[in-house]
């Protein structure tokens, strides 16, 4: 009886264990799943459902994706959580009511360990960045009088973090560090710190953090001190619903899944899963692919590439009576130009004489001369002063530039490019800033007195357009200068 007596009493318990509904199932109905008891060498019948369905759940681990990045944190997603730690006062805090005048000074410090409780709420719009908001508090004792006192702390910021599983953080922001003794106190605190998190599953998370606050000092102006914290914690997670995975069918079944089957409906074979091709006329200009050199454009003989035009004036060579020049209808042949100028007859005032090309009167055909009164403003033009080191013109040379506004408005046809130039003393890049600022005053100056600012354009040379030599006196000032060049 003794030999029966510890089975039996398994039995009860084991029994006692088995699933309600295994319970009520009538006598001899079978019950799956559930621990049943006989002989010895019997086996549970549970255990092969059991162990498929750990096999299945291995499979489903494995689907693919590393374990490093299941579960990790998404856009737009929210994390709710409560923490607990300790936190360590600092030594040299602030956080009491200085006493008034005539009242016994009431500042001590509290016990260097403090158990910390608290929440903490967050919004994470992008994967490695999100807002977070904790409240917490932190029972603890006046040192010197053992006095009970609550700190509490209320702070908002930034975090970022790597997106993975594990998940190292930092975080900065600012917030409020009170406390209900020493007559009560609550001041402005900057918080930072780091951690990590674990995202176990979709849902759930551990955390860990150390955390400063940085507060006032006591007794010491501007000075800070730190409140140090070291909090564990579990945070609960809100994902955006992510979208199924899209399945990679292979639809005509040749080997190629459809994202990269060239013909995903037509069994294929390497490398893009396509049938092998006849040779076809892709053009059908009749010269079969592997011998038109433009298989994609109808064409002639003896290549199967389309007629040529040399010239590129949209006239076949077939049809352009003159292929090697531009032309238009309807020849394709340019318009007559008997003077070889480059000014079509139609348009050119002088038709027999070539024109002149020196940027005066280009466009009318016929040959000329630049006016005196214009070249006397090309090239260096003297008389035109600034203050040092600044594009601030000097009241002396108004004379120079009223007579450039005279000569400019006699001849409107005529375009100037102005230049700055300075010598080679100083930094490089300042030299070629003023100058450019030096030349865009003197159109200011121009265009101020009537001149269509069309007209003008400026650059700054700086020191590299030297005319005279840098080592001397005399030679720095010569290269301080102005140009006009006609355009």
């Amino acid at each position: 009886m003794s030999k029966l007596s510890l089975p039996v009493a398994a039995a009860v318990v084991l029994s006692s264990l088995s699933l309600p509904a295994a319970a009520q199932e009538p006598e001899g109905a079978k019950a799956e799943g559930s621990i049943s008891l006989a002989p010895a060498g019997a086996e549970a019948k549970g255990d092969a459902k059991a162990g498929k369905k750990k096999r299945e759940k291995k499979a489903k681990d494995r689907s693919g994706v590393p374990w490093i990045k299941r579960y990790r944190p998404t856009a737009m997603s929210g994390e709710f959580g409560i923490f607990a730690g300790l936190m360590f006062p600092a030594r040299d805090h602030e956080l009491y009511l200085p006493p008034q005048p005539g009242e016994p000074p009431n500042w001590q410090p509290y016990k260097t360990v403090a158990p910390d409780i608290g929440l903490r709420a967050g919004f994470y719009p992008l994967s490695f960045l999100g807002l977070e908001l904790e409240g917490a508090i932190m029972p603890t004792k006046t040192e010197n009088d053992g006095k009970g006192a609550v700190l509490g702390g209320f702070r908002g910021y930034a975090l970022a973090q790597l997106p993975y599983r594990i998940s190292p953080f930092v975080l900065i922001g600012a917030g409020l560090l009170g406390t209900s003794g020493l007559g009560g106190d609550v001041d402005p605190a900057i918080h930072f710190g780091g951690g990590v998190k674990f995202y176990i599953n979709d849902y759930l998370a551990l955390r860990l953090d150390v955390r400063d606050n940085a507060t006032a000092q006591y007794a010491i102006d501007g000075g800070r001190t730190h409140h140090l914290e070291v909090l564990l914690g579990l945070s609960f997670v809100l994902r955006k619903k992510q979208p199924a995975a899209k399945d990679d069918p292979d639809s005509d079944g040749d080997g190629f899944k459809d994202s990269v089957d060239k013909c995903p409906t037509t069994p294929g074979v390497a490398p893009d899963g396509c049938p092998v091709a006849v040779e076809g006329d892709a053009d059908g200009d009749g010269f079969l692919d592997s011998v038109d050199a433009c298989p994609q454009e109808p064409g002639i003989a003896p290549d199967g590439c389309p007629e040529k035009d040399r010239d590129g004036d949209g006239f076949v060579d077939s049809k352009d009576k003159c292929p090697d020049d531009k032309g238009i209808a309807p020849d394709g042949c340019p318009l007559p130009d008997k003077d070889k100028d480059g000014i079509p007859d139609r348009d050119d005032k002088c038709p027999a004489i070539p024109e002149t090309r020196n940027n005066y009167q280009d466009d009318d055909g016929c040959a000329d001369e630049v006016p005196r009164a214009v070249t006397k403003f090309t090239g260096v033009i003297k008389g035109i002063y600034f203050d040092v080191d600044k594009d601030t013109i000097k009241k002396t040379s108004r004379g120079t530039l009223d007579n450039a506004v005279r000569v400019l408005k006699d001849f409107p046809s005529v375009k100037v490019e102005i230049s700055g130039h300075t010598d080679s003393s100083g930094d490089r890049d300042h030299n070629v800033d003023l100058s450019k600022r030096r030349a865009d005053a003197v159109k200011k100056y121009l265009t101020d007195k009537g001149i269509d600012s069309a007209r003008i354009t400026t650059r700054g040379a700086g020191p590299d357009e030297p005319i005279a030599d840098n080592n001397t006196k005399a030679g720095k000032a010569k290269n301080r200068r102005i140009e006009f060049k006609l355009q």
